[in-house]
């Protein structure tokens, strides 16, 4: 099923998400894919449709800083950073303390987070909450801009949220804090100047 980013699309596309549905969806960066992170099956299945290696975990897209404080742990740097630079193309690595989310995402006790800045990503957000948030490509691939490249090469997800096409500056950019140290584990779009500048 293909949904537009208007209220009538969101509000299906959430709704298939909820019953355990997966949802392609426009971000700020790439076309991405993703599913309700608490929904184990629904999980495996985004692994397939990527042929992801179960080994490595997915990050989550979530709606704010307050909604990711529910389920992760933030020190007064972390704070400060995601003040800055979300909803943005920032990826922060934090300590887990949801435990449910610990086993459907079969994560050890950190998670990859990120508000992206996108209005069609948000509105889905508001309603969702969490999403997995994975570029829609299958592993190794090229990501994709174009809604209609993407629906030509993706298969088996249930709604796809059209955005139109993405004008990106790349992927995110993943950091985490070691020791009161910022640490950068995938330059992206921010650059790292930009980052350790705050």
């Amino acid at each position: 099923m293909k949904v537009n980013c208007n209220k009538e699309g969101i509000g299906k596309a959430s709704e298939i998400i909820e019953e355990g549905g997966i949802a392609v969806f426009p971000t700020d960066t790439v076309y991405g894919i993703g599913c309700n992170p608490y929904d184990k099956k629904a999980v495996k299945k985004v692994y397939e449709i990527k042929s992801r290696d179960f080994a490595k975990p997915f990050p989550v897209l979530v709606f704010s800083k307050e909604i990711a404080s529910q389920i992760a742990d933030f020190d007064d740097k972390s704070k400060k950073i995601v003040e800055k630079f979300w909803p943005g193309q920032l990826t922060i690595i934090l300590k887990l303390t949801d435990m449910k989310l610990k086993e459907s995402l079969n994560l050890a006790d950190k998670i990859a987070l990120r508000v992206p800045n996108h209005k069609c990503t948000l509105e889905l957000l508001e309603k969702c909450k969490y999403l997995i948030g994975t570029s829609a490509n299958v592993s190794g691939q090229p990501s994709f801009f174009d809604p209609q490249e993407c629906i030509k090469n993706v298969e088996n997800y249930d709604v796809f949220v059209d955005g139109g096409t993405i004008t990106s500056k790349g992927e995110s950019t993943i950091i985490e804090i070691e020791d009161g140290q910022i640490k950068i584990i995938r330059e992206g779009s921010l650059s790292k100047e930009e980052i350790l500048g705050l």
